[in-house]
């Protein structure tokens, strides 16, 4: 029988949805709760133990007590053993504590849900002893040992417990929450964890725009296009990015550059809003969605703009996003992702595809995977 750690962080991704960029510390997770945020790690880690039964049914679960893995393993199928207390609230020290634990265990794979932080904890206690895997379920995930999302990373542990798939060093990062929520971007390598390597089914690292003349210019007239075909008296709802935040620049708006921004007749009416603020505010109105994809990854939903979520596509519909991106960064991606964490909308993006609007009065249909 094979063995897998399994570590939750039930407070991870909390902050998304309410447009706080992240749940580390006591503060922001009581500023998330006070904002109506909802857990969303069980339901992330339930999926992900759900497609790994159905896959590999012979495996033995090492979890953490109670919210940290405990509560979702009594309801798997799997055989099972605890480690840590069962707590009503939990710190990234609890994280450390029983993901050390589990590396004293000669087990065969330790797959935690969680973000950058929970990541940056993992890789404290493991380094390099023992291959990891993350369930994508923060806010933050610039690191490469996210799958892309809960299925994904079961059919890649399901590989690497069979022998089908080698590990490799794999980098984790992670970014400065308050300088983030002040619209400054800069992660930082915090240490090497080994992974099992499925290109395919990974994320694998953030990837900046470069500041190139031509790349500027190519965002220039990415925007005048989109500004030009913009209509009246729609709301558009514009997400984070440089290539979005252009287009706001060429209207003498001041965009926030890695918030949730709402335009109405070519000015912004209300700046880094959260996912309640765009339904009180889309309610009875036309809307748009303009997104980019993050270099590197293809995301275009469920990474660093939460705040658009299901609920909200669901509301504007898929037929009113605006999907922009540079030649540079979409010659770097086979393909787009989207990670909403509705299973049913996620399929429904893979087969429409994604028209992406290139250059001026140039779209091409990217597949979505």
């Amino acid at each position: 029988m094979k063995t897998l750690g399994f570590i939750i962080n039930p407070v991870a991704g909390m902050g998304g949805a309410v447009g706080l960029k992240g749940t580390d510390g006591n503060d922001i997770l009581n500023k998330a709760i006070s904002l109506g945020a909802k857990p969303i790690a069980s339901d992330r880690a339930e999926k992900f133990l759900l497609e790994l039964g159905t896959l590999m049914p012979n495996v033995q679960l090492f979890v953490g007590g109670g919210n940290m893995g405990e509560k979702n393993a009594k309801k798997s199928g799997f055989e099972y053993r605890i480690y840590g207390k069962s707590k009503k609230s939990t710190t990234s020290d609890d994280t450390i504590k029983i993901a050390s634990a589990l590396a004293k265990l000669d087990l065969d794979l330790i797959v935690f849900c969680g973000g950058d932080g929970t990541a940056r904890d993992i890789e404290k206690a493991v380094n390099l002893s023992i291959p990891v895997l993350g369930v994508p379920t923060g806010v933050k995930m610039h690191s490469g040992v996210f799958a892309v999302n809960p299925r994904a990373a079961a059919k890649i542990a399901a590989k690497f417990l069979t022998g089908k798939v080698p590990v490799k060093e794999t980098e984790v990062m992670d970014v400065d929450e308050q300088a983030f929520r002040n619209g400054h971007l800069s992660a930082h390598l915090y240490g090497y964890v080994l992974s099992p390597y499925e290109p395919l089914l990974l994320q694998g690292n953030k990837m900046g725009s470069p500041t190139t003349e031509s790349e500027l210019r190519n965002q220039a007239a990415i925007s005048v296009y989109v500004i030009e075909n913009m209509i009246d008296n729609i709301l558009y709802i514009i997400g984070p990015g440089t290539t979005t935040r252009t287009i706001t620049d060429l209207l003498d708006a001041n965009k926030t550059l890695l918030g949730v921004d709402l335009l109405y007749n070519k000015k912004i009416i209300a700046k880094d809003v959260n996912e309640k603020k765009i339904l009180d505010t889309i309610n009875g109105k036309k809307a748009k969605i303009i997104v980019t994809p993050i270099g590197g990854q293809g995301f275009v939903f469920g990474r660093g703009n939460q705040q658009i979520s299901s609920t909200v596509l669901k509301a504007v519909g898929l037929d009113n996003i605006i999907v922009v991106s540079s030649k540079s960064k979409l010659s770097g991606l086979q393909h787009l992702r989207v990670d909403t964490g509705d299973q049913k909308l996620d399929d429904l993006f893979r087969a429409k595809n994604l028209k992406v609007i290139t250059d001026y009065g140039i779209e091409h249909t990217i597949k979505v995977e």
